[in-house]
């Protein structure tokens, strides 16, 4: 592709935010501070979570960028971006989360292999760009389609990204083509972040947005487009990314017996309050976000500050502090996360505060985080618990 390279070392990285918190410098892997994270309902793209696998590729030669669209389908194309743009605009409020948001706090009970994420590696931002299902149109898959006339039954995106785990080949990644091919998924190549051209962090000049699904999925630095019979072979979807149970560690894991994960499960965290953080004795707030996955609205958040004994409900809202309504689609984001925000009065020296979230399919994430233990330390969706102590006990 004529432009857009993939450099070899760290030497013409971006700017970045001097507030995040570094989890790796090479590659760039940073998440911002909990309340940064919550300054507002779409998360400034300064502090937008990067999850990175090399070096960030550049845009060079004029800006010259065309996108390879072939495989299994009618009639191969190559789209320039000025031809993208021409096709229907869509924005879309979606929520990306990497699957290894929160995993520090799984790797605490048993050791797993990945970044070192917090409660920050998540973000919801505005996309602007065309649907999937239109650019598919123009090599003559219809919407709503499951299968090509040649047997194609995956989209696979592949980045210019090169990765070492894929022996210095390209990232990738692929979804099922009804889910690419159908209008109501919202899937986006995107060339606008919260209504600014994307950054080079967040993929610039094309990246994939396939909302209510991992990160992993929505491949940033777009290079080709390819329909495939089977779902991609890249190492992210083969050897990466899937959920095991906790009897299963790198001794003993056999791969392909998982599916690639998709969707995530229902999520929330405090986000308002560090740990361990000192509080005065009165009324304290408690605020954060709750998001679940597959499109599927937050019924309810949770609250209790006394480790779960007794709970009371939070307020929840998306924009403008409006309450927020699960089934409401006219006033409501359907892929976007919900803020949530609690007033409570803590009389007591020392109190273990937990959320649980509930999702529109009465989804509730599980008390004990070594329940879902897995050896990739992914989708740890466990009762997030903030111990803080107050002025009147002992220090």
């Amino acid at each position: 592709m004529p432009g857009l390279i993939a450099p070899s070392d760290y030497s013409r990285e971006p700017p970045r935010h001097p507030s995040l918190n570094i989890n790796a410098k090479e590659p760039f892997n940073a998440e911002p501070t909990r309340q940064d994270l919550i300054v507002s309902y779409i998360t400034p793209v300064d502090y937008f979570y990067k999850r990175n696998h090399g070096p960030i590729p550049i845009l060079e030669d004029n800006g010259r960028y065309s996108l390879a669209i072939d495989g299994l389908v009618e009639k191969p194309i190559e789209l320039s971006l000025a031809q993208i743009r021409l096709l229907p605009k869509y924005n879309v409020t979606a929520t990306l989360q990497c699957a290894g948001n929160r995993r520090t706090a799984m790797s605490q009970q048993l050791n797993v292999r990945g970044v070192g994420w917090d409660v920050s590696a998540i973000g919801n931002a505005i996309w602007g760009g065309a649907k999937l299902s239109d650019v598919l149109e123009l090599v003559g898959v219809s919407k709503s389609t499951s299968v090509t006339s040649s047997g194609g039954k995956h989209v696979e995106f592949i980045s210019i990204d090169k990765c070492k785990e894929e022996n210095g080949g390209p990232y990738k990644a692929s979804i099922p083509l009804s889910q690419a091919t159908s209008p109501e998924a919202d899937v986006l190549l995107a060339y606008e972040m919260n209504g600014e051209i994307l950054n080079r962090d967040h993929g610039y000049p094309l990246r994939v947005v396939v909302p209510g699904v991992i990160g992993a999925r929505s491949v940033k630095w777009l290079d080709r487009i390819t329909i495939i019979e089977q779902e991609s072979q890249g190492f992210f979807m083969q050897k990466d990314y899937k959920m095991f149970p906790p009897s299963v560690n790198w001794d003993n894991i056999d791969w392909p017996t998982r599916r690639p994960q998709m969707d995530f499960p229902v999520q929330s965290a405090i986000c308002s309050l560090q740990d361990v953080d000192i509080v005065k004795q009165g009324k304290i707030r408690i605020a954060g976000y709750a998001v679940s996955g597959g499109g599927r609205g937050i019924e309810r958040v949770d609250v209790s500050i006394d480790g779960g004994k007794t709970w009371f409900e939070a307020n929840r809202y998306q924009k403008n502090g409006v309450p927020y309504v699960s089934d409401d689609d006219s006033s409501c984001d359907k892929w976007g996360w919900v803020l949530f925000e609690a007033v409570v009065s803590l009389q007591s020296e020392n109190a273990d505060i937990v959320v649980k979230a509930v999702d529109s399919s009465a989804n509730v994430q599980p008390e004990n985080v070594m329940s879902i233990w897995n050896l990739r330390g992914i989708l740890n969706n466990s009762w997030h618990h903030v111990y803080v102590r107050s002025t009147a006990a002992k220090l």
